[in-house]
């Protein structure tokens, strides 16, 4: 490592100050393409619900990277033997870059275009960008070192633990920073003390039993965070649009359809044609702007959807108990009868379905447990100790949601069947 001649510092909301004392680090911060994670939104579209939600990637980047060097910086205080030190470098290069690879309204886009944004950042690391050079000066092979602790596939899994695992710097961070963004209390957790119980052991990250309960608190504010926050039905409304809206200007791409205004590089998006270079140009000054734009195009689908994003006319929703087949069947079968559109005026959502990894105990894999350390040097697995881990664990698994646009329906609720009229008048 090459240290500063001084020390960089960023004030943060969440964790106060963030230190910089490398040069590679504060070389990588002031890449265009960790530049660019400033015009990204970490939460998506959680913006239309939560109107305090407009934190960015870049922010809670640097959150996971300080995360990150004061976890290291507590193992080698202590003289932990199994952290192995000439790994740091790798490790905080590794946290600050792991969402590099996000695209403008993150999770949605993903969705939308089947894609997923560890390759890409997996892409932009190894590609011919800024980040990939300065990563190379540091030594041969390096930059595919960081890209393969992104993937999970690094031969120490004790430095991919660091930055993803059930208990990681990027899920510490962003519950911190979405519950002060979002202004709920769900996301406190006691960040200091489950610094001071994590352990590096035989090669993995494990946490001393006598802390397990700053954990389960810790897996108890990530519950209410993913329920009350991430799978808020509002939030899924927008979602929804924005799919929608880019659903349908490929559809309309692929036609042939001129569109009276268009951005590059949205065709080759459309096309599944894009490059790194042009990926790079997509943020959400560039979307909105073409929504903007969109709304009043002449089909008046996609102008109707973008419409109702910029200015947040979401679709109403009516909750479901239990997704019955004949049921679902009913409706669409009322809906196309009197005119409604299937593919864009009826969603069927289960929160369940979003790209979140929402912890499970008992899982096969090692990396995907928390596992404790007693006493003993003994190692088990939290939910075989924590009653408050068992009790949450296998309940509430989202409930079925209808998303309609409530206009439309209104006026032909006359002509729906009196037992589905009945379901949008709730």
């Amino acid at each position: 490592m090459h240290p500063l001649s001084e020390e960089k510092v960023f004030k943060d909301p969440v964790h106060n100050y963030i230190h910089v004392k490398d040069s590679t680090i504060w070389r990588l911060i002031n890449t265009s393409e960790f530049q660019r994670l400033r015009r990204i939104r970490q939460l998506g579209t959680s913006y239309l619900t939560f109107h305090g939600a407009e934190h960015s990637r870049f922010s809670h980047s640097l959150g996971v990277y300080e995360i990150t060097r004061q976890i290291i910086s507590q193992f080698e205080r202590n003289g932990y033997v199994d952290w192995p030190k000439e790994e740091k470098l790798l490790a905080l290069c590794a946290a600050l870059l792991h969402d590099l690879g996000h695209g403008p309204f993150s999770h949605s886009m993903e969705e939308a275009f089947d894609m997923n944004h560890e390759e890409w950042t997996r892409r932009i690391i190894t590609g011919d960008t800024e980040v990939n050079l300065i990563l190379g000066e540091v030594e041969t092979g390096f930059p595919e070192k960081v890209a393969s602790v992104i993937a999970k596939t690094y031969e120490k899994a004790i430095v991919v633990n660091l930055v993803s695992s059930p208990l990681d710097a990027d899920r510490m961070d962003y519950l911190l920073r979405d519950a002060y963004y979002t202004g709920v209390n769900y996301g406190t957790i006691d960040m200091d003390r489950i610094l001071r119980i994590l352990r590096p052991y035989k090669g993995r990250v494990v946490v001393k039993e006598s802390g397990m309960h700053a954990v389960e608190d810790y897996l108890m504010s990530r519950y209410q965070m993913y329920w009350q926050v991430y799978f808020h039905p509002v939030t899924r409304s927008s979602d929804i649009l924005l799919r929608q809206i880019f659903r349908r200007a490929k559809e309309l791409h692929q036609s042939g359809y001129e569109f009276a205004f268009m951005l590059k590089p949205l065709p080759q998006l459309f096309e599944d044609k894009i490059t790194e270079e042009d990926y790079l140009k997509l943020d959400e000054a560039l979307i909105q702007t073409a929504f903007m734009q969109w709304s009043e195009e002449e089909d008046a689908i996609l102008s109707d959807l973008c419409y109702r994003f910029m200015h947040r006319r979401l679709y109403k929703y009516v909750e479901v108990e239990s997704l019955d087949n004949e049921f679902i069947d009913e409706i669409k079968n009322e809906f196309e009868r009197v005119g409604m559109n299937l593919d864009y005026d009826l969603e069927i959502d289960f929160p369940t379905d979003l790209p979140y990894d929402v912890f499970r105990p008992g899982e096969v894999s090692s990396q995907k447990q928390i596992l404790l350390l007693d006493r003993n040097d003994r190692l088990r697995e939290i939910s075989e100790v924590s009653d408050i881990v068992r009790s949450i664990s296998g309940i509430h698994r989202g409930k079925c949601h209808l998303y309609y646009p409530a206009n439309k329906v209104e006026t032909v609720m006359s002509l729906l069947s009196p037992s589905v009229a009945l379901i949008f008048k709730r």
